[in-house]
């Protein structure tokens, strides 16, 4: 009997395993494809892989995630005794083995953006590793997980955060490269959206194509974003963190999306759209240098207002937050338009804000009354971007007083701007200066000055020409055309709001 069992038992439980591996081979495509349609393969065959990616995805197989985990572990020791350098090649591999997963892209970004670039103290240094950074996430990680919002969302925050903010000794040098790029690139800081779109010469062909393969940037959605978001700086990095956050709500549409992935991407274009608004506008810049002067682009008030709006509507679990932001910003708008000159736009804002937050400025203050308050309170300000703009507008009203014959007013703004100036520089201490600190007084004159008498945008023919003679310059060539700014105008759901741009 026992040899009996013995004799069959084996050869019974081959038989078994061959009937379960066929019925198993009658579902595995339908296990497969509904893997897919669900979102829960991450070993799907990679197109256009590089060799040594296409092996591991293949040849590895399931110990794939076996070996990644190792490598986690040994990459979390390493950051716990600071060998970033270390981290890099194992992080590396990582990816080889685990293409789809996009923390360990973010996690290596990260790394060297932020940890192994602060080890350099030469700017240039840290820009390699800064752009290497930039170039995983938007070269490597969206090319193999393109419908991953969490890569988009970092993407953009490089650009909002590591190049736009000013927490790194080096971030001067960070936009002054950027600039550059965009300058050969785009010619200047609003694209002709008709040749990029439709190119007929051999170099505009050439500037297109690398738009796309080195930059991965398309035309299209460069005109959708300045269109639904602009008029916006293309050589400013708030620019493209705006870009890509826009790309990503998009793309990431048709894949496995959680509601914080949508309110993430929308967080970097309402932030970013804060940055544009306070120092939008690049007004100075010398090339191989990263010697440049930003200013607050008030084009985009508006857009930058409804931005606002549709973050309150959407997010009403953070309503209070982003209304007390909304009303910030127009309380801001309000005294920068005021500080440029736009006393009509101001006005309108400054209805505007009084309307949706009534609170918010004494019943019995004007426009005058609050404009001056302002100034009694920034003056203790010690924001680069808000300090910068506020001097601009002053000197704009020094040049401006100065044309129509009222020198003791341009003499009162003169003196005020150089105890901001001054004051500024003191409370930003020594070690500060070379990060954050403002160019020097009359170098900001020079700029604005310039500004102010260029041709196409500047002011009226008649009042730059006085200008010229009070200050003694030569008289401008005449130009053939002269361009108006475009108007600043509050939501229609006010009260209606007059279309001239113009100074009064």
């Amino acid at each position: 009997m026992t040899s009996f069992r013995t004799r069959f038992f084996k050869p019974l439980l081959g038989l078994l395993a061959a009937v379960l591996l066929l019925a198993n081979s009658f579902i595995q495509e339908e296990l497969n494809e509904n893997r897919e349609t669900m979102g829960l393969t991450r070993a799907d065959l990679l197109e256009n892989a590089p060799p040594v990616l296409a092996f591991t995805t293949v040849a590895l197989g399931g110990f794939r995630g076996l070996i990644a985990n190792m490598l986690w572990i040994r990459v979390a020791d390493l950051q716990e005794q600071d060998k970033f350098f270390e981290m890099v090649q194992l992080s590396d591999w990582i990816t080889k083995l685990q293409p789809h997963f996009a923390t360990v892209w973010v996690h290596l970004a990260w790394n060297m953006s932020y940890n192994i670039s602060v080890k350099f103290n030469d700017p240039k240094d840290r820009w390699l590793w800064v752009k290497r950074g930039i170039e995983l996430l938007r070269d490597e990680g969206l090319r193999y997980n393109p419908k991953e919002a969490l890569l988009y969302r970092e993407l953009a925050w490089h650009f909002q955060h590591k190049m736009g903010a000013n927490l790194d000794d080096a971030h001067n040098y960070y936009k002054g490269v950027w600039v550059e790029e965009m300058n050969r690139l785009l010619g200047s800081g609003r694209p002709n959206y008709d040749e990029l779109l439709n190119p007929q010469t051999d170099e505009a062909k050439a500037r297109v194509q690398s738009l796309r393969e080195r930059y991965k940037m398309d035309p299209r959605w460069m005109k959708e974003v300045d269109d639904r978001y602009g008029p916006l700086e293309w050589r400013l990095p708030e620019t493209h963190a705006i870009y890509w956050a826009v790309v990503g709500t998009e793309n990431v549409k048709d894949g496995i999306l959680k509601d914080q992935d949508l309110i993430n991407l929308r967080r970097v274009i309402f932030q970013s759209m804060q940055l544009a608004f306070h120092r939008g506008r690049l007004v100075f810049f010398t090339k191989g240098s990263s010697e440049f002067t930003t200013a607050p682009n008030l084009e985009i008030v508006a857009r930058a207002n409804r931005t606002y709006e549709e973050m309150i509507e959407l997010e009403p679990n953070m309503r209070q937050n982003i209304e007390t932001a909304h009303k910030n910003f127009l309380k801001t708008a309000v005294y920068f338009l005021y500080d440029y000159n736009r006393l009509t736009q101001a006005e309108e804002w400054f209805k505007y804000l009084r309307q949706k937050y009534p609170a918010a400025i004494p019943a019995s203050q004007n426009l005058d009354d609050y404009a001056l308050a302002r100034v009694a309170e920034d003056i203790n300000e010690t924001s680069h971007d808000r300090v910068k703009g506020i001097l601009e507008g002053m000197l704009e009203s020094v040049f401006l007083n100065l044309a129509i014959d009222e020198d003791d007013l341009a003499v009162g703004y003169d003196r005020f701007a150089q105890r901001i100036w001054n004051r500024f520089m003191q409370e930003i201490g020594t070690i500060s200066k070379e990060r954050v600190g403002l160019p020097p007084l009359a170098q900001l004159k020079k700029q604005v000055l310039d500004r102010m008498l260029d041709p196409e945008s500047g002011l009226e023919p008649q009042i730059a020409n006085q200008l010229r003679t009070k200050l003694g310059l030569p008289a401008a060539a005449p130009s053939a055309t002269s361009t108006n700014r475009p108007p600043i105008t509050p939501p229609s759901t006010n009260a209606p709001a007059t279309n001239t741009a113009s100074k009064k």
